[in-house]
């Protein structure tokens, strides 16, 4: 006789569960270590009766090499279920161990963990409880020059963590506002990317990414002119670095139609040489901040290895 072994992800509504699922509910005794289960309401009014045991991997296995059992696993059963394995190898006619998903989790589904963690920090957590927009801006600013870092290093093994540190500011910030939560912070970049990329969600044609480009540009202009801005540099971060500041005003100046001879002898002495670098980097079609970050890290490499030979 087989033990059917039913898992269901947190991260689903409880009670949307598969098909095979309801069937293994109805094929034999159901138990369950977890009286709080999330899924027994919905068990019950569908009329399937659980009994809650305390967990027994050894009895378990046992009672299945005569009926079929099947066992409502709960999050975090992991230790558990080796068990039964162990449990089962160690008879000489073990029964069928058979895993039967009752729900899946979809992309993405793992943010709902990290919005359940945060929601938890912000109420349990006297650090987080104090935090405010204001107080966490150097940690956001912190996290994505460590992401640019990971990225300009090639470490894309240490990519994966500093985008999760990323993720929590977002998260964080989110969960700080009033007026606003992480879902209408998500609706709203959805509905940005849908509107801003109609050959993909609409009737628009793009065959090339010159063609998106020039779409999206044209669809930018037109929320900034609904939104009533009254300038085409209305939206530029000024508080971003002085380099990647000028060519950002560069290319959204040239990308609407402002004269060329606007930017010329713009400042005076070195910051008037900067402007005009930033200008030659933009016409060879390079990123200046990049650059200079680039020649940065060449030099701080030859420190190093001058600072090897001296020791």
């Amino acid at each position: 006789m087989p033990l059917v072994v039913v898992t269901t992800s947190p991260r689903v509504a409880p009670g949307l569960l598969s098909h095979q699922a309801w069937q293994a509910f109805r094929s034999g005794p159901v138990l369950t270590g977890s009286p709080d289960h999330p899924q027994l309401p919905y068990l019950a009014e569908a009329g399937v009766e659980v009994a809650v045991v305390t967990p027994d991997p050894a009895g378990l296995v046992a009672r299945a090499a005569g009926e079929t059992v099947v066992w409502l696993a709960a999050d975090g059963d992991e230790d558990f279920m080796r068990a039964l394995g162990h449990a089962a190898i160690a008879l000489d006619d073990p029964p069928l161990i058979e895993v039967v998903p009752g729900s899946y989790d979809l992309p993405g589904a793992r943010v709902l963990d990290l919005v359940r963690v945060m929601d938890r920090l912000r109420t349990e957590c006297p650090w987080d409880r104090k935090q405010t927009h204001e107080s966490l801006v150097p940690y956001l600013l912190e996290e994505a020059y460590e992401v640019l870092e990971t990225i300009e290093e090639g470490d894309h093994d240490a990519l994966r963590e500093e985008l999760g540190d990323l993720l929590l500011q977002v998260v964080f910030h989110a969960r700080v506002a009033e007026g606003f939560d992480v879902d209408d912070v998500a609706d709203g970049i959805v509905g940005k990317l849908v509107r801003r990329h109609p050959h993909v969600f609409g009737s628009v044609k793009a065959e090339s990414a010159d063609e998106v480009n020039d779409n999206w540009e044209a669809i930018k202009a037109a929320e900034r002119a609904s939104r009533g801005d009254e300038s085409l540099l209305d939206g530029v971060p000024m508080g971003q670095p002085a380099l990647s500041l000028a060519a950002q005003l560069l290319r959204r100046a040239e990308r609407s139609g402002v004269p060329d001879g606007l930017s010329a002898a713009v400042g005076q002495g070195v910051a008037r040489e900067l402007f005009d670098l930033v200008k030659r980097a933009r016409s060879a079609g390079v990123d200046p901040e990049a650059e200079l970050r680039a020649a940065a890290r060449t030099y701080r490499d030859r420190v190093r290895a001058w600072e090897s030979r001296r020791s």
